[in-house]
């Protein structure tokens, strides 16, 4: 199965985008919605936002985050070994052995992260990101630091591929695909004729702080607001499902419920489900979403929010894997809900 302009996702996927960085994801972003948006927004945050039938007084805010999770560089050794801390949700085994991209403040260069050979005794049941470091291949503090100076980002040199014509695999796909499918239901919307604005949002530092959400609703100030973002799947070994719930790839968009999601907005999803005869999957959010929903939610007088996400194995690895079936049927979910929008909808839960 392929995506409709599914060469511009693998693009975002081989686009190092840490949250604080993500200027080049964002221009590679706009140079695709600004062939068929109304209007290009941006912010001071970073966010990048395309607009459709912006004088609509009903507006709808979609917002897929773009930047990924990356070391940040801490110490440089007498040696030129990098030590580093993480920016955003890093998993400290998950990195063992690992290449790696540094983005130096005066050059991109590959480095190794290096792992005691087990000959050495392996390394230590114990251990964190401070046991780990950076190998670049410098033989000194001065040499390196011609490249590299502290505060410089780094993301796991790992690219896109394709498993079976059925899944993708790499890094990041949390949520560069989100950018990605706001930036899709934006083009097929700016062919129909709707009666609502749409805002696609490519908002930056979810990762790390949401604050590209929050300068996003802020300035819009939506009537709805949707974040489109991943979840954990749990289809495959080692996962408790009575623990973790059961959600599985290809097994549809994952609909989230609990008190921070709006339960008429949620009714228009599933009808609009049940109309496509599509399958849709439910989590939990009983407190708050983990997501851009949450500081959307809470700018001005408030915004009713909803969360769709994609299924993904390996949440916060270098092999994060997506359905390319899931994707299309999150696009296709978005699209038919916010074309059939009156504009009149009442989204209180007290209307009848």
């Amino acid at each position: 199965m392929k995506l409709t302009n599914q060469d511009f996702l693998m693009q975002l996927l081989k686009t190092p985008s840490p949250s604080s960085m993500e200027m080049t994801i964002q221009k590679t972003w706009i140079n695709y919605v600004q062939t068929f948006a109304e209007e290009i927004i941006t912010d001071n945050a970073g966010n990048a936002i395309g607009v459709i039938n912006k004088d609509a007084p009903f507006k709808v805010l979609l917002a897929g985050h773009c930047d990924e999770i990356a070391l940040v560089i801490n110490r440089i050794d007498d040696q030129g070994y990098l030590y580093f801390d993480k920016m955003g949700g890093i998993n400290p085994k998950a990195a063992i052995g690992m290449k790696v991209e540094v983005l130096g403040f005066n050059k991109k260069i590959t480095g190794v992260i290096g792992v005691n050979a087990q000959h050495h005794g392996g390394i230590k049941n114990d251990f964190g990101l401070e046991d780990l470091f950076i190998d670049c291949g410098a033989q000194s503090k001065k040499e390196i630091e011609d490249f590299v100076q502290i505060g410089d980002l780094a993301v796991y040199k790992r690219y896109p591929e394709i498993l079976m014509d059925r899944y993708i695999a790499g890094r990041g796909l949390d949520n560069r695909t989100g950018a990605f499918i706001v930036a899709e239901v934006l083009r097929q919307l700016s062919q129909k004729s709707i009666n609502v604005g749409v805002y696609a949002a490519s908002t930056v530092n979810e990762e790390t702080n949401m604050g590209g959400a929050y300068f996003a609703a802020a300035g819009i100030n939506p009537t709805m607001a949707i974040a489109c973002d991943v979840t954990f799947a749990t289809d495959y070994p080692g996962v408790n499902k009575n623990k973790y719930g059961d959600v599985r790839l290809e097994g549809g968009p994952v609909l989230a419920k609990g008190a921070p999601i709006n339960i008429k907005m949620n009714r228009l999803l599933e009808q609009t489900a049940k109309k496509l005869k599509m399958n849709v999957q439910y989590e939990l959010t009983s407190r708050n979403t983990g997501t851009d929903a949450d500081r959307m939610r809470l700018t001005g007088n408030g915004v009713p929010v909803s969360l769709v996400s994609l299924p993904l194995r390996y949440m916060h690895s270098p092999v994060e894997t997506a359905s390319i079936k899931d994707i299309s049927e999150e696009i296709e979910l978005l699209v038919t809900m916010i074309e059939t929008l009156s504009g009149t909808e009442s989204l209180n839960p007290l209307d009848d």
